[in-house]
Protein backbone atom coordinates (compact mmCIF):
# COMPACT_ATOMS: atom_id res chain seq x y z
CA UNK A 1 0.00 0.00 0.00
CA UNK A 2 1.10 3.55 -0.89
CA UNK A 3 0.90 5.76 2.41
CA UNK A 4 -2.03 8.05 0.66
CA UNK A 5 -3.69 4.91 0.45
CA UNK A 6 -6.88 3.57 2.75
CA UNK A 7 -7.99 0.68 0.71
CA UNK A 8 -5.66 -1.59 -1.59
CA UNK A 9 -7.34 -4.52 -3.41
CA UNK A 10 -4.60 -6.37 -5.67
CA UNK A 11 -5.33 -9.09 -7.88
CA UNK A 12 -8.52 -10.14 -5.62
CA UNK A 13 -10.78 -13.00 -7.44
CA UNK A 14 -14.28 -14.24 -5.45
CA UNK A 15 -16.39 -16.75 -6.11
CA UNK A 16 -19.63 -17.39 -4.55
CA UNK A 17 -21.26 -21.29 -4.01
CA UNK A 18 -23.32 -22.52 -6.87
CA UNK A 19 -25.26 -25.76 -7.71
CA UNK A 20 -23.75 -28.74 -8.25
CA UNK A 21 -20.58 -27.52 -6.85
CA UNK A 22 -20.17 -25.18 -9.13
CA UNK A 23 -18.37 -21.65 -8.29
CA UNK A 24 -19.72 -18.27 -9.58
CA UNK A 25 -16.79 -15.68 -10.03
CA UNK A 26 -17.95 -12.30 -9.18
CA UNK A 27 -14.37 -11.05 -9.13
CA UNK A 28 -11.39 -11.50 -11.72
CA UNK A 29 -8.77 -10.25 -10.36
CA UNK A 30 -9.54 -6.69 -9.63
CA UNK A 31 -6.48 -4.15 -8.38
CA UNK A 32 -7.88 -0.49 -6.57
CA UNK A 33 -6.15 1.55 -4.66
CA UNK A 34 -8.61 3.99 -3.09
CA UNK A 35 -7.07 7.46 -1.38
CA UNK A 36 -7.60 8.59 1.83
CA UNK A 37 -10.33 11.80 2.05
CA UNK A 38 -11.48 11.12 -1.45
CA UNK A 39 -15.31 10.32 -2.99
CA UNK A 40 -15.57 7.48 -4.76
CA UNK A 41 -18.86 6.07 -6.54
CA UNK A 42 -18.86 2.47 -7.80
CA UNK A 43 -21.49 2.06 -10.56
CA UNK A 44 -22.41 -1.33 -12.17
CA UNK A 45 -25.70 -3.03 -13.15
CA UNK A 46 -26.47 -6.08 -11.04
CA UNK A 47 -24.56 -9.07 -10.70
CA UNK A 48 -21.06 -6.80 -12.03
CA UNK A 49 -19.78 -7.39 -8.62
CA UNK A 50 -19.73 -3.73 -7.07
CA UNK A 51 -21.26 -5.14 -3.78
CA UNK A 52 -19.41 -8.26 -3.50
CA UNK A 53 -16.25 -5.12 -3.84
CA UNK A 54 -17.83 -3.26 -0.47
CA UNK A 55 -18.13 -6.44 1.52
CA UNK A 56 -14.36 -7.27 0.62
CA UNK A 57 -13.62 -3.85 1.83
CA UNK A 58 -14.96 -4.03 4.91
CA UNK A 59 -14.14 -7.72 5.82
CA UNK A 60 -17.12 -9.14 5.72
CA UNK A 61 -15.77 -11.04 2.82
CA UNK A 62 -12.63 -12.68 2.48
CA UNK A 63 -10.50 -12.80 -1.24
CA UNK A 64 -9.87 -16.41 -2.64
CA UNK A 65 -7.03 -14.82 -4.48
CA UNK A 66 -5.54 -11.59 -4.04
CA UNK A 67 -5.13 -9.51 -0.74
CA UNK A 68 -7.29 -6.24 0.72
CA UNK A 69 -5.18 -3.99 2.65
CA UNK A 70 -7.26 -1.28 4.91
CA UNK A 71 -4.90 1.20 6.20
CA UNK A 72 -2.06 -1.62 6.08
CA UNK A 73 -3.59 -4.30 7.96
CA UNK A 74 -4.34 -7.27 5.82
CA UNK A 75 -8.49 -8.76 5.96
CA UNK A 76 -6.72 -12.04 6.23
CA UNK A 77 -5.12 -11.44 9.78
CA UNK A 78 -8.38 -12.65 11.80
CA UNK A 79 -6.59 -10.49 14.86
CA UNK A 80 -7.41 -7.34 13.23
CA UNK A 81 -10.56 -7.89 11.98
CA UNK A 82 -12.53 -5.55 14.52
CA UNK A 83 -10.07 -2.80 14.28
CA UNK A 84 -10.38 -3.02 10.20
CA UNK A 85 -14.19 -2.84 10.75
CA UNK A 86 -13.45 0.33 12.88
CA UNK A 87 -11.68 1.64 10.12
CA UNK A 88 -14.36 1.20 7.76
CA UNK A 89 -18.02 1.34 8.43
CA UNK A 90 -20.85 0.20 6.14
CA UNK A 91 -24.44 1.75 5.66
CA UNK A 92 -26.32 -1.14 3.92
CA UNK A 93 -29.42 -0.49 1.26
CA UNK A 94 -32.11 -1.01 4.09
CA UNK A 95 -31.85 0.84 7.36
CA UNK A 96 -34.05 -1.50 9.36
CA UNK A 97 -31.46 -4.02 8.91
CA UNK A 98 -29.01 -2.33 10.61
CA UNK A 99 -31.22 -0.11 13.47
CA UNK A 100 -31.47 -2.26 16.72
CA UNK A 101 -32.04 0.40 19.53
CA UNK A 102 -35.38 1.10 20.80
CA UNK A 103 -34.46 4.65 20.81
CA UNK A 104 -32.49 6.80 18.30
CA UNK A 105 -29.92 7.46 21.26
CA UNK A 106 -29.80 4.06 21.87
CA UNK A 107 -28.93 3.00 18.44
CA UNK A 108 -25.98 5.32 18.39
CA UNK A 109 -24.76 4.02 21.43
CA UNK A 110 -24.95 0.33 20.40
CA UNK A 111 -21.71 0.24 18.64
CA UNK A 112 -19.87 2.21 21.36
CA UNK A 113 -21.05 -0.27 24.17
CA UNK A 114 -19.22 -2.90 22.20
CA UNK A 115 -16.36 -1.20 21.59
CA UNK A 116 -16.13 -0.43 25.82
CA UNK A 117 -16.39 3.38 25.23
CA UNK A 118 -16.43 5.44 28.86
CA UNK A 119 -20.24 6.84 29.07
CA UNK A 120 -18.87 10.47 29.28
CA UNK A 121 -17.11 9.93 26.14
CA UNK A 122 -20.23 8.05 24.60
CA UNK A 123 -22.43 11.33 25.71
CA UNK A 124 -20.29 13.40 23.54
CA UNK A 125 -20.18 11.34 20.80
CA UNK A 126 -23.88 10.46 20.38
CA UNK A 127 -24.48 14.28 20.77
CA UNK A 128 -21.86 15.41 18.10
CA UNK A 129 -22.90 12.67 15.57
CA UNK A 130 -26.56 13.75 15.49
CA UNK A 131 -25.68 17.35 15.69
CA UNK A 132 -23.45 16.35 12.27
CA UNK A 133 -26.11 14.30 10.76
CA UNK A 134 -29.24 16.78 11.84
CA UNK A 135 -31.20 14.15 14.12
CA UNK A 136 -30.22 15.75 17.60
CA UNK A 137 -34.37 16.35 18.28
CA UNK A 138 -35.01 13.09 17.55
CA UNK A 139 -32.95 11.49 20.48
CA UNK A 140 -35.33 9.78 22.26
CA UNK A 141 -37.41 8.59 19.08
CA UNK A 142 -38.24 5.08 18.20
CA UNK A 143 -36.60 4.49 14.61
CA UNK A 144 -39.62 2.96 13.68
CA UNK A 145 -41.51 6.45 13.58
CA UNK A 146 -38.28 7.88 11.25
CA UNK A 147 -38.94 8.80 7.23
CA UNK A 148 -36.44 6.42 5.31
CA UNK A 149 -34.02 9.10 4.85
CA UNK A 150 -33.93 9.88 8.64
CA UNK A 151 -33.34 6.07 9.43
CA UNK A 152 -30.48 6.26 7.03
CA UNK A 153 -29.14 9.47 8.82
CA UNK A 154 -29.42 7.62 12.18
CA UNK A 155 -27.50 4.95 10.67
CA UNK A 156 -24.63 6.97 9.05
CA UNK A 157 -24.45 8.67 13.03
CA UNK A 158 -24.04 5.06 14.13
CA UNK A 159 -21.31 4.39 11.90
CA UNK A 160 -19.32 7.96 12.57
CA UNK A 161 -19.75 7.91 16.03
CA UNK A 162 -17.26 5.27 16.03
CA UNK A 163 -14.74 7.45 14.54
CA UNK A 164 -14.03 5.14 10.93
CA UNK A 165 -11.56 6.40 8.18
CA UNK A 166 -14.13 5.44 6.23
CA UNK A 167 -17.95 4.74 5.20
CA UNK A 168 -19.09 2.30 2.39
CA UNK A 169 -22.66 3.15 1.16
CA UNK A 170 -24.11 -0.23 0.17
CA UNK A 171 -27.14 0.80 -2.52
CA UNK A 172 -27.84 3.16 0.66
CA UNK A 173 -30.30 5.29 -1.39
CA UNK A 174 -31.41 2.23 -3.00
CA UNK A 175 -35.00 2.29 -1.15
CA UNK A 176 -35.37 5.99 -0.50
CA UNK A 177 -37.15 8.71 -2.52
CA UNK A 178 -35.36 11.26 -4.39
CA UNK A 179 -35.72 13.55 -1.04
CA UNK A 180 -34.33 10.73 0.78
CA UNK A 181 -31.70 10.13 -1.52
CA UNK A 182 -30.50 13.73 -2.21
CA UNK A 183 -30.94 13.75 2.37
CA UNK A 184 -27.90 11.02 2.17
CA UNK A 185 -26.02 12.31 -0.67
CA UNK A 186 -25.63 15.75 1.35
CA UNK A 187 -24.64 14.49 4.37
CA UNK A 188 -22.20 11.87 2.40
CA UNK A 189 -20.38 15.15 1.00
CA UNK A 190 -20.40 16.90 3.83
CA UNK A 191 -18.54 14.36 6.40
CA UNK A 192 -16.14 13.75 3.79
CA UNK A 193 -15.38 17.69 3.13
CA UNK A 194 -15.60 19.17 6.75
CA UNK A 195 -14.67 15.66 8.21
CA UNK A 196 -12.12 14.20 5.94
CA UNK A 197 -14.10 11.08 5.96
CA UNK A 198 -13.14 8.69 2.80
CA UNK A 199 -16.78 7.37 1.05
CA UNK A 200 -17.21 4.78 -1.14
CA UNK A 201 -20.83 4.85 -2.81
CA UNK A 202 -21.70 1.71 -4.49
CA UNK A 203 -24.75 2.74 -6.37
CA UNK A 204 -26.79 2.60 -9.53
CA UNK A 205 -27.72 6.40 -9.56
CA UNK A 206 -25.19 8.18 -11.65
CA UNK A 207 -26.43 11.55 -10.71
CA UNK A 208 -24.78 10.54 -7.36
CA UNK A 209 -21.38 10.29 -8.51
CA UNK A 210 -21.18 14.13 -10.51
CA UNK A 211 -19.84 15.67 -7.56
CA UNK A 212 -17.43 13.09 -6.47
CA UNK A 213 -13.34 12.77 -7.01
CA UNK A 214 -13.76 9.76 -9.10
CA UNK A 215 -16.20 7.15 -10.95
CA UNK A 216 -15.07 3.02 -10.46
CA UNK A 217 -17.43 1.01 -13.25
CA UNK A 218 -18.12 -2.70 -12.73
CA UNK A 219 -18.58 -4.94 -15.19
CA UNK A 220 -18.32 -8.64 -14.98
CA UNK A 221 -16.65 -8.61 -12.09
CA UNK A 222 -13.70 -6.29 -14.12
CA UNK A 223 -12.74 -2.95 -13.35
CA UNK A 224 -14.00 -1.75 -16.95
CA UNK A 225 -13.71 2.49 -16.39
CA UNK A 226 -11.61 4.09 -13.49
CA UNK A 227 -11.42 7.94 -13.74
CA UNK A 228 -12.55 11.49 -12.75
CA UNK A 229 -16.96 11.58 -13.32
CA UNK A 230 -16.29 14.19 -16.40
CA UNK A 231 -13.85 11.28 -18.17
CA UNK A 232 -16.10 8.38 -17.33
CA UNK A 233 -19.47 10.27 -18.39
CA UNK A 234 -18.19 10.59 -21.29
CA UNK A 235 -18.10 7.25 -22.54
CA UNK A 236 -22.20 7.56 -23.29
CA UNK A 237 -22.25 4.86 -25.60
CA UNK A 238 -20.01 2.61 -24.23
CA UNK A 239 -21.60 2.94 -20.63
CA UNK A 240 -25.09 2.39 -22.13
CA UNK A 241 -23.62 -0.54 -23.98
CA UNK A 242 -23.28 -2.40 -20.94
CA UNK A 243 -26.84 -1.09 -19.53
CA UNK A 244 -25.67 1.79 -17.48
CA UNK A 245 -27.26 5.33 -17.60
CA UNK A 246 -25.63 8.39 -17.60
CA UNK A 247 -26.51 11.69 -15.65
CA UNK A 248 -29.31 13.72 -17.15
CA UNK A 249 -27.65 16.58 -18.61
CA UNK A 250 -25.16 14.35 -20.22
CA UNK A 251 -27.73 11.97 -21.75
CA UNK A 252 -29.51 15.59 -22.91
CA UNK A 253 -26.18 16.68 -24.36
CA UNK A 254 -25.58 13.05 -26.53
CA UNK A 255 -29.44 13.09 -28.04
CA UNK A 256 -29.21 16.77 -29.02
CA UNK A 257 -25.30 16.29 -30.21
CA UNK A 258 -26.87 13.43 -32.59
CA UNK A 259 -29.39 15.95 -33.81
CA UNK A 260 -26.46 18.49 -34.65
CA UNK A 261 -26.80 20.69 -31.68
CA UNK A 262 -23.59 20.60 -30.59
CA UNK A 263 -22.99 22.22 -26.45
CA UNK A 264 -19.53 21.86 -24.34
CA UNK A 265 -20.02 18.75 -21.85
CA UNK A 266 -21.17 19.13 -18.29
CA UNK A 267 -22.46 16.94 -15.62
CA UNK A 268 -25.60 19.81 -13.99
CA UNK A 269 -28.46 20.19 -15.03
CA UNK A 270 -27.75 23.68 -14.18
CA UNK A 271 -25.01 23.89 -16.47
CA UNK A 272 -26.70 22.44 -19.58
CA UNK A 273 -29.19 24.96 -19.12
CA UNK A 274 -26.76 28.00 -19.09
CA UNK A 275 -25.21 26.63 -22.44
CA UNK A 276 -28.81 26.82 -23.92
CA UNK A 277 -29.24 30.51 -22.99
CA UNK A 278 -26.36 31.02 -24.76
CA UNK A 279 -27.21 28.91 -27.39
CA UNK A 280 -30.56 30.29 -27.69
CA UNK A 281 -29.63 33.75 -27.43
CA UNK A 282 -27.37 34.10 -30.66
CA UNK A 283 -30.27 32.51 -33.05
Amino acid sequence: MEKTDLLALENVFFAYPGEEGQRIKVLKGVDLRLEKGSFVTVLGHNGSGKSTLAKLMNALLLPEEGSVWVNGMNTRDEAMLWEIRRHVGMVFQNPDNQIVGATVEDDVAFGLENMGVDPAEMRQRIDQVLRAVEMEQYLQVQPHRLSGGQKQRVAIAGIMAMRPSAIILDEATAMLDPKGRQEVMQLAHQLNREEGVTIINITHFPEEAIDGDRVIVMENGNVLMDGHPREVFRQVEQLQRIGLDVPFAVRLRHELAARGIELPFCLHQEELVEHLCRLLSTR
